[in-house]
């Protein structure tokens, strides 16, 4: 088996986790009680959907996954929803006061008292895997427990399991939908730990994603629900060739080693196609170059930075349902011929395809139409810089006036500690300068690698 724990913090990750396990268990006939009508096979090892649900032997299935804040309410609406009870009780952990927006509160003081509950539950989940392949690490930088306490727990798992892949689904501030003054200090905080502690983060973005319901599904107020509905479609096609058979099956091990050229440079752009209404589909083709090109538009991505500004350096595909290699094959070839889409001159091929038979499955009375295919691309862009520079810029402008830093060392953090992870940004965005500059110097400069 090939588990995979998922490990969803704070308000944004667990709300983001609902919506995923949600359209898991439609996917897979599990209901919300955990009882699977469809399997015979009880107790039996051998279904896929195994990687991510384990089965009691009453036949019930329970995600591998734990939910952690440090306040309860957004966890108490998990423990009265539709679904509870699906998840094991011990795997919602909820604190008594929250982090305030405050990264220190998360990281050092409130933080630092839930932690090793938190780590002996995922001791215990990994205990009960035979192949544990890596964990899903769900939660937003710019509040104080997604931010502190998802940096802590990164860096006690990089300890315990530093073998095993760690891919992050991370939403950043957006450039001008803004929930907390502090975002920036917050930010650059923890994406000090991610570049450290993680293989992979999958960049996310609720300005981008308003936008991508405003124009495509004719949503004029999107709630929350709506955005997590879209990326657990996303975080679902990643994750469909471990759970489902197919013609090209796409490993988590795999993203890794064909997305990150360089260790430091794991920050991905994600979209998804088709994302569209019932109203509209319809009357729609949906072909698979039709949607291999949506998925390279600007309007696409699911983060707030213009692809065409950057250069890519590898993107992966992942068609699911009724999708043949030989479309797939002459739609690559055509993005290829593409002027607007640039690839850096050191990586020819840049393009990774993974093909699932099993087709996207809706939520009843969601937003997007039932499909009969859809892709999901997580790209390497040198353009998400621009997420990092606008956060570095607001950053700097609160950081020169020291405004609000007593909070944070009030709670025990030094002050050092905001310049330094400013530096370790502002390298971050000179690696993505240097990649993305095509000189003839890169051979010089490869040995510092």
């Amino acid at each position: 088996m090939r588990e995979i724990i998922s490990i969803h913090i704070g308000q944004a990750g667990i709300q983001v986790g609902n919506s995923c396990w949600e359209l898991y268990c439609l996917e897979h006939g599990i209901q919300p009680d955990g009882m699977m009508p469809s399997d015979t096979s009880v107790g039996v090892a051998n279904d896929s959907f195994n990687t991510f649900f384990s089965e009691t032997r009453g036949g019930k299935h329970v995600p591998r996954a734990i939910f952690v804040d440090l306040e309860p309410t957004v966890i108490d609406e998990v423990r009265t929803g539709t679904y509870r009870q699906l998840f094991h009780p011990e795997q919602l952990i909820s604190g008594k006061e929250d982090a305030a927006n405050n990264f220190a509160r998360g990281h050092y003081t409130v933080g630092k008292d839930i932690i090793d509950l938190c780590l002996d539950r995922v001791r215990k989940l990994a205990d009960n895997c035979t192949g544990l392949q890596g964990f899903l690490v769900f939660n937003a930088v710019g509040g104080g427990t997604g931010s502190g306490l998802g940096s802590l727990l990164l860096e006690r798992l990089s300890v315990d399991y530093g073998k095993k892949s760690k891919l992050g689904f991370s939403i950043f501030p957006s450039p001008q939908v803004s929930t907390a003054v502090v975002e920036p200090y917050n930010s650059v905080l923890s994406t000090h730990s991610l570049l450290e502690h993680t293989d992979v983060v999958v960049l996310l973005d609720n300005e981008a994603i308003y936008d991508i319901c405003r124009r495509s599904l004719d949503i004029e107020r999107p709630s929350y629900t709506n955005l997590n509905r879209l990326i657990s479609q996303v975080i679902s096609s990643l994750t469909t060739s471990l759970r489902f058979d197919g013609a090209i099956n796409v490993d988590i091990t795999e993203f890794q080693t064909n997305l990150v050229p360089y260790p430091r440079i794991h920050f991905m752009l994600s979209s998804y196609a088709p994302v569209i209404s019932a109203a509209k589909a319809y009357h729609e083709q949906i072909s698979v170059p039709e949607i291999t090109n949506a998925v390279f538009e600007p309007s696409s991505m699911m983060a707030k930075c213009d692809p065409r500004h950057g250069k890519y350096m590898a993107c992966c595909l992942m068609y699911r349902g009724d999708v043949v290699p030989k479309d797939v094959n002459a739609a690559v070839a055509t993005i290829k011929t593409k002027r607007t889409i640039q690839f850096v001159d050191w990586c020819p091929t840049g393009f990774k395809c993974g093909i699932n038979y099993q087709a996207p499955t809706v939520v009843p009375g969601g937003d997007l139409a039932q499909v009969k295919r859809a892709v999901c691309m997580i790209s390497n862009n040198t353009a998400v810089a621009e997420v990092f520079s606008r956060i570095n810029h607001k950053f700097d402008l609160m950081y020169s006036k020291r405004a609000f830093v007593h909070w944070y060392v009030g709670e025990g953090m030094e002050e050092g500690e905001f310049s330094e992870a400013r530096e370790d940004l502002a390298a971050l965005e000179r690696d993505y300068e240097e990649v993305a500059s095509e000189d003839v110097e890169e051979e010089e400069e490869g040995e510092d690698y």
